[in-house]
């Protein structure tokens, strides 16, 4: 694995997100507090908090905000709403999300304020959007594995990752969720992750400086150093691809940790001994 750099230097104080776009070949990313998606020299402002996408075509992402999902066109700016997420709910607000093989979009959203329990998992799936787990204080974690059988997810404070079988018909939930990594012990809280073609999952480790690997048995088995200490969710550079992407946050940092790690709020980007899997398109 060669060390991370800095992919963009666009400062964000909650970076997440980040969608490798198949067909576009493009990277894109959110700034959560700053209510804004980025690309590589291209930055959207939005009138509500944003947090997450899909790709649903070559032109068109579904976003996800604290009152909607929502269809945004690429080209115009222009966006439409597909259906609320916890409009009703000014206390919370949109989080991690991800597209699963089947064509869905899960979506996780949390208290303004990290309020215990105040949030909740979704899938949106052929125009419904069902609530999967209630009481989450911080969903984060969200993917797949690359043959569709298993869902992750994690609710950060209590340092645990989860899997969740799915049905081979059309990809909802079958039985309880079980635990997949226990991080309690060696003290790292999950936040964004991504799975591998090969199934191994790459976890964000928000307040450790890294991203590591985990085989299909929860065990680790790498980990990357990232100049950030908030780092808070990788995504893969399309199918077959080496290439590792990383938001991090500067958000709540004290200037003593802001001095020692510059670069935080900044997108890396880091080669790693692993093959990417392509995101999955949305269906709508």
């Amino acid at each position: 694995m060669t060390d991370a750099a800095v992919y963009d230097d666009t400062l964000c104080l909650l970076g997440e997100g980040p969608l490798y776009h198949p067909q576009r070949q493009e990277l894109f990313w959110f700034d959560i507090m700053a209510r804004r998606l980025h690309s590589k020299g291209r930055h959207w402002g939005f009138d509500r908090t944003v947090s997450a996408a899909g790709w649903v075509d070559e032109g068109t992402l579904l976003v996800a905000s604290d009152v909607a999902l929502m269809r945004f066109d690429l080209e115009t700016g222009k966006t439409e709403d597909l259906c609320p997420l916890e409009a009703d709910q000014p206390v919370t607000r949109c989080n991690d999300g991800r597209a699963d093989p089947f064509g869905g979009f899960w979506i996780g959203t949390m208290g303004r304020g990290a309020e215990h329990g105040a949030g909740a998992i979704y899938r949106f799936y052929k125009g419904e959007l069902r609530q999967l787990y209630p009481g989450i204080t911080i969903p984060n974690a969200i993917c797949f594995s690359p043959d569709g059988g298993t869902a992750y997810f994690a609710d950060t404070p209590t340092k645990k990752i989860m899997r969740q079988r799915l049905s081979d018909k059309d990809g909802w939930p079958e039985g309880e969720p079980e635990v997949h990594v226990d991080l309690n012990a060696a003290g790292h809280a999950p936040d964004g992750a991504v799975t591998d073609q090969d199934g191994r999952l790459w976890s964000a480790q928000w307040g450790s400086g890294r991203v590591a690997a985990y085989d299909t048995e929860g065990q680790e088995i790498a980990a990357v150093a990232i100049p950030a200490e908030q780092v808070t969710c990788p995504a893969f550079a399309g199918a077959g691809s080496s290439t590792l992407y990383c938001t991090s946050a500067a958000v709540g940092l004290a200037e003593s940790a802001f001095s020692e790690k510059p670069l935080s709020g900044q997108t890396f980007v880091v080669e790693v001994e692993a093959k990417g899997q392509a995101e999955h398109q949305v269906i709508l």
